[in-house]
């Protein structure tokens, strides 16, 4: 029978229960004081106002008022501490490489690998992206079903390029974004379309080894307007397509993936089944030779501890540099890193930012940290790394797929709609109640671990066993539906002027 509270350490003040909770009813030894809903944390050992509140075995927040045993613990008594541990717990092995180690995918210059063969069409300014959608809409009408061996024409849309510095932070991390989508591995080939007069100039975005026999380029301005952009672009887009058609999947190592790791919608499961279970498919991957991104800077705040204690100096140091960043960024804008959670968080069980941190660390695993990268920068090397983003979802895996991420994999208690083309998004519900109500959009139910006692490994492995299937062209619920148009959002830094 599985348990119905969880005690996560056995250090921990709390326990969290793992379904609804009346007031009155006693669960192995703990009465309740109040009504408890799952996935919400019931007091173990009465807390004195000021002290710590520990669950993970790490303090998740302090205690604003005296708590009984049994009293629901959450945000009507509970408070973010001054400051939290730096003192990370001992951790187990991660897994040894496993026995699947081979894709099928799209081989690319470079000896990097697709999982997908889209073709891009990419606005540089946010005044080419109606031209952009209107040309993929078009080529996905007229050229897609002459051409069935490309996934489709992916449009890479935004609303930056103008009306911005020329240079520092903000422009920096536009340019780095979409000179990574114009070298993605899932892309067949790329056109770029631009107005003419716009900040972000065509001319950043040359040719490489990788994109110089299936690029093009173009200003709306140099051809005659709009509509003559739509007819422009398929008779460039043509050839490429034709192109494009012909690759073939064909077998590859899992040395050649990258997976960007999201959550979004989390609840007081999340850190229980589908964040630490994703953890053991990374840890898999990387096993095997692959590469793992984790992200969103201000979700880890709190939790950063335990990242720094499996990296170098070097990259413990740049780890550290960014929580920095974040807080003066914060504050320059008066902002706080603990305004987390959110609403949903909160109604889902969580009840602080640490606590949210130490959940969402656990899809990272137990791997080292290889490095430590600035948003949207072209990964090097295999390994488990940390890139910098905000903890806005779509921010932060278009920054990841523009470091190489060709698979995402991404968690949710509450329910989020995502997808990220032209990298396929695996769904991960953390509770089973969330796969059966939003199953059109769920691709694994994580919360197997508590409502049948699934374990941890097994559920890591079935995890991985989805994402080599997503990799060799297996659809994802997300793509399926059509997600991806409109979830390419890079990080926005700095003055609009």
């Amino acid at each position: 029978m599985t348990p119905s509270l969880m005690i996560l350490d056995p250090v921990d003040t709390v326990a969290v229960a793992l379904s609804d909770m009346a007031e009155g009813e006693t669960r192995e030894g703990l009465t309740a004081t109040a009504a408890i809903p799952r996935g919400h944390k019931i007091a173990r050992q009465a807390m004195r106002a000021g002290t710590p509140v520990v669950k993970y075995g790490q303090v998740m927040a302090v205690a604003t008022r005296d708590i009984a045993v049994g009293e629901h613990v959450h945000s009507h008594n509970c408070g973010l501490p001054d400051s939290h541990s730096d003192q990370a717990p001992p951790r187990g092995a991660p897994p040894e490489a496993p026995d699947r180690t081979t894709f099928e995918g799209f081989a690319r210059p470079e000896g990097r690998v697709g999982t997908r063969n889209y073709i891009g069409v990419m606005a540089s300014v946010n005044c080419s992206t109606t031209v952009c959608d209107a040309i993929a809409a078009e080529a996905n009408r007229v050229l897609l079903p002459k051409y069935p061996g490309i996934d489709g024409f992916a449009p890479i849309v935004h609303d930056q390029g103008c009306g911005m510095a020329n240079q520092g932070e903000g422009f920096d991390a536009l340019v780095r974004t979409l000179k990574g989508y114009r070298d993605h591995p899932n892309f067949g080939g790329v056109l770029i379309v631009g107005l003419g007069c716009e900040v972000n100039q065509l001319t950043l975005y040359k040719p490489t080894d990788w994109t110089r026999e299936r690029f093009v380029t173009f200003n709306i301005q140099e051809v005659g307007g709009s509509r003559s952009a739509v007819r422009r672009a398929l008779e460039l887009l043509e050839p490429i397509a034709a192109q494009a058609n012909e690759d073939l999947r064909s077998t590859h190592p899992v040395s050649t993936l990258c997976l960007g790791m999201q959550c979004g919608g989390s609840d007081g499961f999340s850190g229980i089944t589908a964040n630490p279970a994703l953890g053991v498919a990374s840890d898999m991957l990387v096993a095997a030779g692959g590469s793992s991104i984790l992200s969103e800077t201000p979700e880890i705040f709190g939790a950063e501890h335990l990242l720094i204690a499996r990296a170098d100096r070097q990259t413990g140091d740049r780890i550290r540099g960014m929580i920095d960043w974040w807080r003066d960024y914060a504050e320059r804008n008066g902002a706080s890193l603990d305004n987390n959670p959110s609403p949903g968080n909160k109604k889902g069980g969580l009840t602080t930012i640490l606590e949210k941190s130490l959940g969402a660390v656990a899809k990272g695993g137990l791997s080292p940290v290889a490095g430590a990268y600035a948003y949207a920068e072209r990964i090097e090397g295999p390994g488990f790394v940390y890139m910098d983003s905000p903890g806005y979802d779509p921010v932060a895996a278009t920054g990841q797929v523009a470091s190489g991420a060709n698979l995402i994999a991404f968690t949710t208690g509450r329910g989020s709609c995502f997808g990220a083309k032209p990298a396929p998004s695996i769904k991960l519900a953390s509770n089973t109640e969330l796969a059966r109500s939003m199953s059109e959009d769920i691709d694994i139910d994580c919360g197997l671990v508590v409502s049948e006692g699934v374990s941890l490994a097994e559920m890591g492995r079935r995890i991985y066993d989805l994402l080599l299937d997503t990799a060799s062209g297996k659809k994802t619920s997300s793509e399926e539906f059509g997600y991806g148009d409109n979830e390419f959002v890079p990080w926005k830094i700095g003055a609009v002027l």
